[in-house]
């Protein structure tokens, strides 16, 4: 079932008196439950695009509908509920709040989702620091966390508003290679156990090889691997 339609998506903007094509006429169609790599260097335009499929930042042309709706269309309020119900971050570093426990960290997106309340929220919260294997850890600070533990912690806030995409911008590219290969094969199991669509932004090849659905980025255009 096709989830993400992306049609002709460019971006650009002014550096200086100079344009940056960032994005170029990108079209991809993503179906639910895939998991798509793109890999590229540092400026190939993965972030903008990543960005732009996550609703926080809008392109200079084209559409990207999900579920059938162009989200670009949307007004803020639209946007913020696409951003908030939808779409699940992990960013290159874990940004834990550092006075918040592990556990008030999960319970922080729940505070901007329009979805109905959930008077068990708190069970929720144990239940996905059980996932990833800290329940132990619940009531520590961030400082208090290893670099592995904190990603964990991440993964897991992005999970509490169940979104049905998870977009991830080089998730594990301050971790150790025992590390990474622990966190990727958690992103594997939530993709394969709960259904989550997963684009995974990276420029490691070896985590890019995992996915299902393998794409390279370079000068804003993006290509599928071979």
């Amino acid at each position: 079932m096709l989830h993400i339609e992306l049609k002709n998506i460019s971006r650009k903007y002014m550096l200086d008196l100079d344009t940056v094509n960032a994005v170029q006429g990108v079209s991809l169609n993503i179906e639910k439950g895939e998991f798509i790599s793109i890999v590229g260097h540092s400026g190939s335009g993965k972030t903008t695009l990543l960005s732009m499929m996550g609703g926080i930042l809008l392109p200079t042309s084209g559409t990207m509908h999900y579920g059938g709706i162009d989200i670009f269309s949307l007004d803020e309020n639209g946007l913020s509920a696409y951003r908030a119900d939808k779409i699940g971050y992990m960013f290159q570093f874990a940004s834990l709040m550092p006075v918040l426990t592990a556990k008030e960290n999960l319970l922080l997106p729940t505070l901007f989702s329009t979805k109905k309340a959930d008077p068990t929220i708190d069970n929720k919260a144990m239940e996905y620091l059980e996932m990833v294997g800290l329940t132990d850890k619940a009531n520590a600070l961030p400082g208090q966390l290893s670099g592995g533990q904190q990603r964990r912690v991440a993964i897991a806030r992005a999970l509490m508003n169940d979104p049905e995409v998870m977009l991830a911008d080089e998730p594990t590219g301050d971790l150790d290679e025992e590390t990474e290969a622990d966190i990727m094969e958690l992103l594997q199991r939530i993709n394969r156990d709960k259904g989550v669509t997963f684009v995974l932004v990276t420029h490691s090849t070896e985590l890019a090889a995992k996915a299902t659905r393998r794409f390279t980025m370079s000068h804003g255009k993006l290509l599928q691997a071979s």
